[in-house]
């Protein structure tokens, strides 16, 4: 590249070359060494290869918060019908999108429920990341010309839902994740089938004799979905659905239906870093960025926290006092 930059495809890093609590380089799964001034880790918050080797190679991280559920999906002319109070948007009017939140008490502790990542006019699409997983997650296509709208509606997950997976310390979260997502795969036989639900029999207690048609490809599988989903996520959805027909009147309908399971909203670890440098905290020239660190929750804010590691890394190895590096005062990291 033009300006120094090499990419490499098809390639794995599987080691972190680390001496003196300093940053040397990476190997990759080739068995080659690349060395350099520094690391911008900005991996995403699903590259569980990378968590589950800075806990082996003892370099600190934490279990940090975020969320889990399912996806909601409704015929998209209900949810234009509610936010536009028109039987028809017509030809001009995009298809309409909607947020919600709620705050539900479930054995004297109150967190939230809300939407994340509504696609209007959208498609629900795997996003499993390994074998015997099923993850669902949403995308409209620029056109927003399919006939569904589907969200993501999750709970807060924290420390305290983590508890049972103690044992797997900073990976707590990350386990709890995979758990749910091998739980629903299993329940379709080990294939993409998604378990899902009429969100009315859902609230109901009842399990679906026949569920809607759907833009996941895969295709669908009715279960109760209280038996997949922890008790605390089933309870506090079920409330947070009745709060958001109170909110959006047409919204609790037998016409939609959830599909499990949501679980990739953020990244369940985090990678601390310094405030001002922006350093790993304890291994120099290492810079955790973006989502999979815990620093970012979408591309834009993602992209703009690789742009002040990589000036920040500049600065400080580089010799490049060119650059005006201001001091941000650290943002509250991502939770979900």
């Amino acid at each position: 590249m033009s300006a120094g930059g090499e990419f490499y495809f098809d390639t794995k890093v599987t080691d972190i070359l680390v001496q003196h609590q300093e940053v040397k380089g990476v190997v990759t799964k080739q068995g080659d060494k690349i060395e350099g001034i520094g690391i911008i880790l900005a991996t995403g918050h699903s590259a569980r290869d990378i968590f589950e080797l800075l806990n082996y190679r003892n370099i600190y991280i934490e279990a940090k918060p975020f969320a889990m559920g399912v996806r909601i999906e409704h015929p998209q002319p209900i949810i234009d019908r509610i936010q536009y109070h028109s039987e028809d948007r017509g030809e001009y009017l995009p298809a309409s999108s909607y947020a919600l939140v709620a705050q539900v008490k479930h054995k004297g502790i109150e967190k939230g429920v809300f939407s994340f990542c509504m696609c209007p006019g959208g498609y629900i699409v795997p996003a499993a990341t390994a074998p015997g997983e099923v993850v669902v997650n949403g995308m409209s296509p620029s056109r927003r010309d399919s006939k569904y709208a589907n969200s993501g509606i999750v709970v807060a997950i924290d420390e305290d839902d983590m508890l049972p997976y103690q044992k797997y310390g900073p990976l707590a979260g990350l386990q709890m994740q995979r758990e749910l997502e091998q739980q629903a795969c299993q329940i379709a036989a080990g294939s993409q089938v998604a378990p899902a639900q009429l969100m009315s029999d859902f609230v109901k207690g009842k399990i679906s004799r026949e569920l809607l048609p759907t833009s996941y490809q895969p295709g669908l599988q009715s279960v109760q979905m209280t038996e997949l989903l922890p008790e605390n996520i089933a309870y506090r959805l079920k409330e947070g659905f009745k709060i958001f027909g109170q909110k959006m009147k047409g919204y609790f309908t037998d016409q939609a239906q959830i599909v499990g399971v949501e679980s990739r909203t953020s990244s369940p670890v985090r990678v601390p870093r310094d405030k001002e440098t922006l350093e790993h905290v304890q291994i120099k020239r290492l810079f955790p960025c973006g989502e999979g660190a815990g620093y970012a929750g979408g591309i834009v804010s993602a992209a703009m926290d690789g742009e002040r590691c990589a000036e920040r890394l500049a600065f400080m190895y580089a010799g490049r006092k060119d650059i005006t590096y201001v001091s941000l005062k650290e943002n509250n990291p991502s939770s979900a």
